[in-house]
């Protein structure tokens, strides 16, 4: 069921573009008006999340660990897997977002003919997963192309590397098809998986159709049918420059191509895509496993009234003795 409603949701918003556009003529709403809410939407709930997460109270450490800790001085300790200094938590940090740590140590259970109790390493996993936001991360970088002028060096030197394979006009860049393989794998692994497919909610679905939807149009735009780049780049850079102007003879493609991007926009910090800006807050992550060399108090506890053993004690000293019990005082 989630499966038929986010693609029905996703082919949805493609109609409501094709039509707003071919149909309608409202060029300026899908190239211009909807960008901008996308993008405000985005910030704003960009920011209003990572500032609630920021403030939420984490007293203790609470990381999660799969080393040895730092104890006695003969006894090696996994600096990375359970980190007690700040160097070593950037450390940790880092191997997380950049290549997936946790993620490669990843396995599956399986229980075997004897029984028989199996683990697995998900290699396959943490591929697609890297592939996937690398791939992302350097078309992103690519489209620079069309916000900036004059364009970077980088960009140019990115542009270069991804389509070091020059195979026919225009060239076929390696993200392009990186992206759309680990987004097949990704959806693929969810559906014939049974306990993937049994947790999957329509939320978990619709970004990867969503991410289809952007690569097959952009992968279409690019190899199969005719765009007037210089348009689009007029029209990226009067949204840049606040000056913004529809060019005439663009093309519907690329608008449905600006409207999923907006519509990514804007569900992407109300969604768990926003795990991109999380990693950096998680007290699973960001917290050194110190507890054991500093002692750490709740700022937040209440102040309440106890009653200690000695009290207790002094109120009920002679029936702890008549009932035989020992105390510290006679």
């Amino acid at each position: 069921m989630g499966i038929k409603f986010s693609l029905l949701a996703v082919l949805a918003l493609v109609l409501v573009a094709f039509l707003g556009v071919k149909v309608a003529g409202m060029d300026y709403l899908f190239g211009v008006l909807v960008p901008y809410l996308a993008f405000f939407l985005f910030l704003g709930g960009f920011v209003y999340r990572m500032v609630k997460w920021a403030r939420s109270p984490v007293p203790f450490r609470i990381p999660t660990t799969s080393g040895q800790q730092k104890s006695l001085p003969w006894v090696k300790q996994n600096k990375l897997d359970n980190p007690t200094t700040k160097l070593q938590v950037i450390g940790r940090m880092a191997l997380e977002v950049l290549v997936f740590r946790s993620l490669f140590k990843n396995t599956k259970m399986e229980f075997r003919e004897g029984p028989k109790v199996t683990y697995q390493w998900e290699k396959w996993l943490w591929l697609a997963g890297l592939a996937f936001h690398y791939s992302f991360f350097i078309i992103i970088v690519r489209h620079f192309r069309f916000f900036l002028e004059p364009v970077p060096g980088f960009v140019h030197m990115t542009e270069s590397l991804d389509g070091f394979l020059q195979v026919g006009l225009p060239g076929i860049y390696i993200t392009d098809l990186l992206f759309l393989a680990a987004v097949t794998y990704l959806f693929i692994r969810r559906v014939i998986i049974p306990q993937m497919r049994y947790i999957s909610l329509p939320a978990d679905y619709f970004p990867l159709f969503l991410f289809f939807g952007l690569g097959i149009t952009g992968v279409l735009m690019r190899y199969f049918t005719k765009v007037d780049v210089v348009k689009i780049k007029e029209l990226a850079m009067g949204l840049v420059t606040f000056r913004p102007t529809v060019p005439e003879g663009i093309g519907v493609l690329f608008f449905i191509h600006l409207f999923l991007v907006s519509i990514l926009l804007a569900y992407f910090p109300f969604s768990k895509l926003m795990h991109l800006g999380g990693v950096f807050l998680s007290p699973t992550r960001n917290l050194p496993n110190d507890s054991r060399i500093n002692r750490h108090v709740n700022p937040w506890n209440y102040p309440v009234k106890v009653h200690t053993y000695e009290e207790y004690e002094d109120d009920f000293r002679e029936k702890m003795i008549e009932a035989g019990l020992p105390v510290e005082k006679e």
